[in-house]
């Protein structure tokens, strides 16, 4: 298994995940793609606007012993109460290789022991099988469904 770090995000990452917010392999779980070409310009705007925001961490996910930069996870929606936690894994090669587990921990972790927030919960595509199994073993409980989308939480207690 690949170990994985997060980073914060940076504007540069822009060079590189524009290529993949143009793969249609990559939204296939996620019930939205874009209505255009992402060109480099688009992701570097599109960057640029989401580092300014309140109330939201963003994270570059890489490998440990390359530094490869693979993917993004944020926390959305920050509250004293609860952050809605988003993964990305836009490097294809990487997908069933155990990130999605370790990247969850490491921003639950991130959640929990720096924002202090109460709650973490996410929303998946009810086929997104192997989100919603990394989920799981990172202690997220399902909440509830909405047509074909399911809702996990998990609180500081999640492995007892």
């Amino acid at each position: 298994m690949c170990k994985v770090l997060i980073r914060p995000l940076k504007i540069s990452d822009a060079q590189i995940s524009w290529k993949w917010r143009n793969d249609p392999k990559i939204w296939e779980y996620t019930g939205s793609i874009p209505n255009d070409n992402i060109t480099p310009d688009i992701e570097l705007q599109w960057i640029k606007e989401v580092l300014k925001r309140k109330g939201e961490k963003r994270f570059a996910i890489c490998i440990a012993e390359t530094g490869e930069y693979i993917g993004n996870a944020q926390l959305t929606d920050i509250t004293t109460d609860s952050a809605q936690y988003h993964l990305f894994i836009g490097e294809t090669s990487f997908w069933g290789k155990g990130i999605g587990k370790q990247v969850a921990n490491l921003v639950l972790e991130y959640a929990f022991y720096t924002l202090y927030v109460k709650e973490v919960y996410s929303y998946f595509n009810i086929n997104n099988l192997a989100s919603i199994k990394a989920c799981e073993k990172n202690g997220f409980k399902f909440s509830s469904k909405k047509n074909n989308q399911v809702m996990y939480t998990c609180n500081l207690d999640r492995n007892e």
